[in-house]
């Protein structure tokens, strides 16, 4: 089939790719030259200052000008499409709902394309972004009245987590469509023809409108899991005495109707899509008068765990961060990825910088260049107590407070490491509990306080 894919961000980049490999001839679209020029040097580092993910540079330099082809220009390609993936941003406002000008901008332009077309085929145009319940239907009405003919929309949520998009690109947990025709899901199965009738892959069918739901529904509740241990267990284990947090993960998850994903406790998650997803739900069911209140209370629990350490650290262990220096390490939302995006690292620092640190030492295996772009000093002078450094090491030099913001693997069991290069006395908080042996700083000096857990002062 002839696809093109809108949009080259996380979702449309992996989509694309993906696509190609199975044989499709896929033309992916974008207005950021830069951008695309990147994706088509076939060099891994400057695909990666896009989208950091495994595998993905290897796809697109084996396919392109293949099966696999970038264009900054819809129209030479327009003809004989049969699909089109919208994969748009879609940010929050302020009051919470999603902004469309982008992806309503993008389809202004396409559509003036698609009226005008010679061959008249049916073409699917397919959403993937993450757009309000109801979308679909503006969509159909904003290209009827601007004479397009013959065509049809679909909602395709996508379910990519970000640091293995790639293989759940490949190997996928389920495939939502939502159309009104049998003609339209039909095309949905040719592009998917891999994944119709597989014996793991769960293909469903249904409406645009419950498509569109359930990826909310699904980020949502997945949200809703992190903030109950957070909200709940990590908040006992931090209030009674002699309460394990890993055996209290176990004995719960243990009963086989409990989840144990999200059965962690940490400073918060973070992302493109659970904040976004969340705060647009609540403003869509409130906007019809809908009560909200168990998803405002989920995401007050997560932004309120992002920088809470950093209070308890002085109201808990006694100490000032006045004139401190931290070590911050992770600045990625989570593993596998560069990706900042409403990371708990942005508030960690925000929390920091406000109580008069002298200096932060950052470090993160991949999202380096991506800090230094979200604390631009020209932004705000603060920005400038902030330093950026090659290894765990580097980092910890000079340090009297040890912040773990990202589960990334290479910070775990960092006791010998903080003993070697940290002075006792120093403040260590683990934002991701990644120092099981924390006892042995304990009884070498050190303050420790994670999330789930009280503080423990030297010597306890």
């Amino acid at each position: 089939m002839k696809i093109i894919v809108a949009g080259t961000g996380f979702v449309g980049i992996t989509h694309a790719a993906v696509c190609s490999e199975y044989g499709h001839e896929v033309y992916a679209y974008d207005i950021d030259s830069e951008k695309i020029a990147a994706y088509e040097s076939k060099q891994r580092d400057r695909i990666n200052h896009y989208v950091n993910e495994a595998g993905l540079a290897e796809i697109i330099a084996e396919n392109m000008g293949r099966s696999l082809f970038f264009v900054n220009n819809l129209a030479p390609v327009i003809e004989g499409t049969e699909a089109i993936f919208l994969c748009l941003p879609t940010p929050p406002k302020p009051n919470g709902s999603s902004d469309l000008s982008f992806y309503f901008k993008a389809l202004e332009d396409l559509s003036t394309l698609l009226a005008n077309r010679k061959d008249q085929r049916r073409v699917l145009l397919i959403n993937k972004s993450t757009v309000p319940v109801g979308t679909a239907r503006q969509l159909e009405r904003f290209l009827q009245d601007r004479g397009v003919t013959n065509f049809g929309i679909a909602s395709n949520p996508e379910f990519l987590p970000e640091g293995d998009a790639v293989e759940k690109s490949r190997r996928p947990d389920r495939i939502v469509v939502g159309a009104d025709t049998e003609e339209d899901f039909g095309i949905c199965r040719r592009v998917y023809s891999q994944f119709v009738n597989h014996v793991r892959i769960q293909y469903l069918e249904t409406t645009p409108e419950t498509a569109e739901s359930i990826k909310y529904v699904s980020n949502t509740l997945l949200l809703t899991y992190i903030s109950f241990w957070n909200g709940v267990g990590a908040r006992i284990g931090e209030t009674f005495p002699n309460v394990r947090m890993e055996d209290m993960k176990r004995g719960v998850t243990s009963d086989g109707r409990i989840s144990t994903w999200g059965s962690y406790v940490s400073n918060g998650a973070g992302g493109s899509c659970f904040g976004k997803d969340i705060r647009s739900l609540i403003y869509q069911l409130k906007s019809r008068s809908q009560s909200a209140d168990l998803l405002e209370s989920v995401y007050r629990i997560n932004e309120y765990q992002k920088s809470y350490l950093v209070d308890r650290g002085e109201s808990e262990a006694g100490f000032s961060f006045n004139q401190k220096t931290v070590a911050l390490l992770g600045l990625s939302f989570k593993k596998k990825t560069n990706d900042m995006r409403d990371s708990s690292s942005l508030k960690v620092v925000e929390s920091l910088l406000a109580k008069g640190v002298r200096e932060i030492r950052a470090y993160d295996p991949m999202a380096i260049s991506e800090a230094r772009r979200y604390f631009d000093t020209n932004l705000n002078h603060l920005f400038e107590r902030i330093s950026y450094h090659d290894s765990v090491v580097e980092a910890l030099k000079g340090c009297e407070c040890v912040f773990v913001s990202t589960d990334w693997e290479e910070f775990r069991g960092l006791s010998h490491t903080i003993e070697t290069h940290v002075r006792p006395g120093s403040l260590i908080l683990d934002g991701r509990r990644m120092i099981p042996d924390f006892q042995h700083l304990v009884k070498a000096g050190y303050h420790y306080l994670a999330v789930g857990s009280p503080h423990i002062a030297p010597g306890e």
